[in-house]
């Protein structure tokens, strides 16, 4: 559905993406991440008709983004980080003034805007002036004016930036509703809520694609060996040493002073071997269990670390 091949975009001297590939499948929910100033906002606007490129191609159901922007702008809602909101509007005008802009027939207007009030959860505001809305609300009125003309694809940059708890639940739940009937981009910051959501991920590092796979395909990329999570009620100053010295330990870490984590080689099933040494020792366990890797782990490897190290 989305093919973006080599696609660079430059801002006088300097380099905002370079020479980005990847596809997007329809029906697909991709988490777009990266450190602030990676180029994911960018590529989100030439995607969506925003801003040209300068160079490379970007098609959208085999339309391209340069000479077709029109007719891809049907196909896309686009939601930026600051919703495109008129404060003093009441929110049913809004939605359907954009609806008019969308291209929406009039005869269809009002039930394109009903069926998103709906989908939203306006229903108790819709008479509300948008500057009188909480800022979840807000963000609601956002996304329900990126889905106004009932698109195909939903690009959602940073949709719950600001919100309280409560609002980031509410909205990441609108979210996945939403995925059962569209493709969407979805930028966050949140890496828990681009696990929840998302299968695929394209990591930006520096204007340039560090990792375009599956969680779980770049978890057992980047992951070369077992890991265990111990902890115990009374450690010892030995306790590291005491765990290093065993069968096929590669390396332990303290995280606190009663947690640790030790590193294995691939199948190494040594939480026998640890569990008899805290017995003998007198540590007491309460906790011994794998540690799987996460979504930090592999976006802090892949954005920060110049070295590879095993996870």
């Amino acid at each position: 559905m989305i093919e973006v091949d080599q696609l660079s975009k430059s801002y006088g001297p300097r380099e905002a993406i370079r020479n980005l590939s990847f596809q997007i499948k329809k029906g697909e929910v991709i988490g777009f991440l990266g450190p602030n100033g990676a180029g994911k906002t960018t590529t989100m606007n030439i995607l969506a008709c925003i801003m040209p490129a300068s160079s490379g191609t970007a098609r959208i159901c085999g339309l391209d983004v340069f000479e077709q922007s029109l007719e891809i702008r049907k196909l896309i809602g686009y939601l930026p980080e600051t919703p495109p909101l008129y404060s003093d509007m009441v929110i049913s005008d809004y939605l359907a003034f954009a609806a008019r802009i969308r291209n929406v027939p009039k005869t269809h207007t009002a039930l394109a805007v009903d069926r998103v009030v709906e989908k939203c959860s306006l229903t108790e505001v819709r008479n509300r002036i948008v500057g009188r809305l909480s800022k979840g609300f807000q963000q609601r009125v956002g996304i329900a004016q990126a889905l106004i003309h009932d698109p195909d694809i939903l690009i959602l940059d940073e949709p719950t930036i600001g919100l309280d708890p409560i609002q980031i639940i509410e909205i990441r739940k609108l979210i996945q509703e939403l995925a059962a009937s569209h493709t969407i981009i979805l930028s966050s910051h949140i890496l828990p809520e681009i696990t929840q959501i998302c299968k695929r991920v394209i990591i930006l590092n520096d204007g340039e694609i560090a990792a375009v796979d599956s969680l779980e395909a770049l978890t057992a990329r980047l992951r070369k060996g077992d890991r265990l999570f111990l902890r115990v009620r009374q450690a010892d100053v030995g306790t590291i040493d005491k765990l290093n010295a065993l069968s096929r330990v590669v390396a332990v870490t303290q995280q606190e002073d009663e947690q640790f984590v030790i590193e294995c080689e691939p199948h190494a099933n040594i939480q026998d071997a640890v569990a008899k040494l805290a017995l003998d020792q007198g540590w007491g366990i309460v906790e011994l269990t794998p540690a799987s890797v996460t979504l930090e782990d592999i976006f802090l490897k892949l954005t920060l670390e110049e070295n590879e190290v095993n996870l």
